[in-house]
């Protein structure tokens, strides 16, 4: 049986996060690029949320609408809110850890994104 304690325990886990490795897309062999991610019942990405609700109600025109490249560049910022730290080089150098370095490279390749958003959605036990 779950108690309230075993709950509020596994919302405090999921603020600190939990390591993936990016896999290759073709091969599903690990690329050697770990990102740590908040997870889904965060205040992390809950914040990263309203952020985003906010944000898409600021730039509505007066009808309400949002362009798709408007929502897509927002929907990404409350991604990268979500990413907590990595592990990544360019040139055999570390990527500093930063929100505009994650927004590049979720944005470099749509299958990184997609492992991210996938990772910051699932509610799977923590390590």
């Amino acid at each position: 049986m779950m108690d309230f304690d075993t709950i509020t325990a596994n919302v405090a886990d999921q603020e600190k996060g939990q390591w993936f490795d990016l896999l290759d897309p073709v091969h599903g062999e690990p690329t050697g690029i770990r990102f740590n991610v908040a997870g889904p019942d965060s205040a992390t990405q809950r914040k990263a949320e309203l952020r985003l609700a906010d944000e898409l109600a600021e730039i509505a025109d007066i009808d309400g609408r949002v362009t798709a490249e408007q929502r897509e560049k927002a929907r990404i910022a409350a991604l990268a809110a979500c990413v907590l730290d990595w592990e990544i080089e360019q040139d055999g150098a570390a990527i500093p850890f930063n929100t505009a370095n994650v927004i590049r490279v979720l944005r470099a390749a749509k299958w990184i994104e997609t492992q991210v958003d996938g990772f910051a959605s699932h509610r799977r036990p923590l390590a």
